[in-house]
């Protein structure tokens, strides 16, 4: 290692520390990308779920209804809140072992809770038990991935026991 080469930083032909390109691999990298990924896939869950709940491309009888009279950003900022506390746990799990498509889990849970709240205007009760499906349906997810990205799992499945 050079003088000017950080510790940190892999050389190119290191492909074991990349992941750059491998889908199912480990992401560690600085806060900020964390940070960013967790607040653009949230603001993009809610953002699509408020755009789909605003406008009807078929028939009014197919699908969920549209947005209903009222004030929406109450509904907004929970559904906001939630995918950002979803969206750090699934990116924290996804930092330390191979997780496939963390985004994935973040956008649907966060985009259908924002969509079927803004469609139904559900009751505060509705909506924190909406709210906590969302953030158990995460947490088991996440379990489900730290159990299988743990190495004495890992060597039992390839050892076939």
């Amino acid at each position: 290692m050079g003088v000017t080469e950080s510790p940190a930083l892999s050389s190119p032909d290191d492909s074991s520390t990349s992941s750059d390109g491998d889908e199912e691999s480990p992401r560690p990298g600085p806060l900020w990308r964390h940070a960013l990924w967790v607040a653009g896939v949230t603001v993009i869950g809610v953002g699509w779920a408020w755009a789909g709940a605003s406008f009807r491309v078929g028939p009014d009888d197919y699908g969920l209804p549209l947005a209903t009279e009222g004030e929406v950003r109450p509904y907004l900022v929970v559904w906001t809140v939630t995918g950002l506390v979803v969206a750090t746990g699934v990116r924290a799990v996804a930092a330390r072992v191979p997780f496939i498509g963390p985004e994935v889990v973040v956008l649907v849970l966060t985009f259908m809770g924002t969509r079927h709240s803004l469609g139904w205007r559900p009751e505060p009760p509705a909506l924190g038990a909406m709210v906590a499906a969302a953030l158990t349906a995460a947490a088991i997810w996440g379990a489900l991935a730290l159990r299988r990205g743990l190495p004495d799992y890992r060597e039992r499945v390839a050892s076939g026991g």
